[in-house]
Parts: C-alpha cells; structure tokens; sequence
C-alpha cells in the first residue's frame, strides 16, 4: 500500500512580495547611511598619512639644523636632506649618510614642499606642507593644505 501523498502545499511556504520589498528598501536605506561613512575613509587616511610624513621631515630637518646650525634654504630644498647641498648656506658639518632614507612624495603623489623662511609655521623657521588632494595651494576639507603650522 502507497502512502496518501497531499497534493497542498501548506509545508511550503515564501515569500510574498511585499515582504521582499520591505527587505530591499530596508537595506537601500542602511546603504545610504552607511556606505557614504565608509567612503571617506581613504581620505582620513590620506590626510593621516601626510601629517605622519611631514613630522618625520621635520625630525630630519632639525637633526640638519643640529649639524649645519640652519636649515637648508628654500632653493636647496628637502634634497639637503639626501644629498650635500650646494650654495648658501653652506652646509659644513652635512651628515654623510644623510638624513632620510628617501624623501617621501605626499599620499597623492606629489612632493612635498619647503620654504624657508616660513609665512605660515608657528615660528616663522620654514614651511613644510603638503597641497592636498587638489594639488593647489588652498582647499577645502580633504582637499585643504597640510603643514607644520598646525590645524
């Protein structure tokens, strides 16, 4: 004897579209708040990055002070910090083995720049600054200058 088999399908049950619907636009909704938090992301870390670099040149810039009694001008550049520089001021006492291992570019591969004698920093020494993202002097927001003047 075969067992009755029942042909509802009570057992089997779904969806209904109006619950898949709701599912959809409540994760729409989630997406709109969450994903734009996650986006900015990157660029904190650009901007982390820079303010990292910048306190690291600024320590090879003072072990240079230390050595030479000035900083290298703003024509010498942060290449005083690889290589002797030439012209004035004269760096005498220039360490050998020099004072970075590589002269970093910014997160957004541009160069640092340098100037000597500073408009912008705390104590008028020298300027050490990245452009930002834009890559201009100026900006806003992610986009603004970073530098050894503070925030």
């Amino acid at each position: 004897m075969q067992p009755l088999r029942s042909n509802s399908r009570r057992g089997q049950r779904g969806f209904t579209l109006i619950e898949i619907m709701v599912v959809v636009v409540i994760i729409g909704v989630l997406g709109a708040i969450v994903v734009p938090q996650f986006m900015s992301r990157p660029d904190q870390a650009k901007v982390t990055a820079a303010k990292i670099d910048i306190q690291a040149i600024a320590t090879a810039l003072e072990m240079y002070r230390l050595d030479n009694f000035h900083y290298p001008s703003t024509q010498q550049g942060l290449e005083a910090l690889n290589k002797r520089p030439s012209g004035l001021p004269a760096a005498r006492n220039w360490n050998p083995q020099g004072y970075l291992k590589n002269l970093p570019v910014d997160p957004w591969g541009t160069p640092y720049q340098f100037l000597n004698p500073g408009v912008q920093s705390i104590d008028g020494s020298y300027d050490l600054y990245s452009l930002g993202s834009d890559g201009v002097v100026g900006g806003e927001g992610h986009a603004t200058d970073i530098g050894n003047w503070g925030d």
